[in-house]
């Protein structure tokens, strides 16, 4: 029978040396290698190629663009991160990295080993008592788009979007900016683009979502 190949990387040294201990009781699962730093994410998935990589992504640098680039470069290593923060964005950002795997350090040993063995099945994997709020937070697509999209609005989107939000149409939108309806649609397929919204609507709900945060920094004449 295949045993299940693992590496760890984790900044922790007791945290490491547990892991490190609960894949060496276990029969089914072969350790190749450990790392303790963002670096050895990479290095260790392209050196080993291990069947499950499990990564600590509260550590010092960038630990989900290291992911990211191992979905990219070796494909078959599934990642599973592993960590103490206790936070949907946190998950979020690790499953949207590339992660097929989320699991805390406050569970059981034994999760960890359930983690593994439904990832290397195909699964995706959360920990039992966070799994409701993290598929809560993936399901709340416009919440996920909020931060890339208003970011890089011009003033002009800006204003656009204020006025769709009070239920302005795009004629009205181009009298009231001075501009030809033709204008007005292409700014439409900007925005539409930016909040990765599919119609008008899902524009309108983005922006009524983030305006009191991020709107109000350039008002209509």
């Amino acid at each position: 029978m295949h045993r299940i190949s693992v590496a760890i990387v984790d900044h922790h040294p007791i945290t490491l040396e547990a892991i490190v201990s609960v894949i060496g009781r276990n029969a089914d699962l072969e350790l190749l290698g450990t790392g303790s730093a963002v670096p050895d994410i990479l290095q260790l998935a392209t050196d080993c190629k291990p069947d499950i990589l499990i990564v600590e992504v509260g550590m010092p640098g960038n630990a989900f663009e290291a992911i990211t680039s191992v979905v990219s470069s070796v494909p078959t290593v599934k990642v599973v991160a592993f960590t103490g923060v206790v936070g949907v964005a946190t998950a979020i950002r690790a499953l949207d990295a590339g992660a097929v795997g989320f699991v805390l350090k406050a569970a059981q040993s034994c999760e960890l080993i359930e983690a593994i063995e439904a990832v290397v099945r195909g699964e995706n994997y959360i920990t039992r008592s966070f799994a409701s709020q993290v598929i809560a937070g993936l399901r709340d697509e416009t919440l996920r788009r909020k931060a890339a999209a208003i970011i890089n609005l011009t003033i002009r989107e800006e204003q656009i979007v204020k006025l769709l939000v009070r239920g302005n149409t795009n004629k009205e939108i181009a009298a009231r900016l001075k501009l030809s309806d033709k204008t007005v649609k292409h700014y439409m397929t900007i925005l539409m683009q930016k909040m990765n919204a599919r119609n008008r609507l899902e524009v309108v709900v983005a922006a009524q979502k983030m305006q009191d945060s991020n709107f109000g920094a350039h008002t209509l004449n």
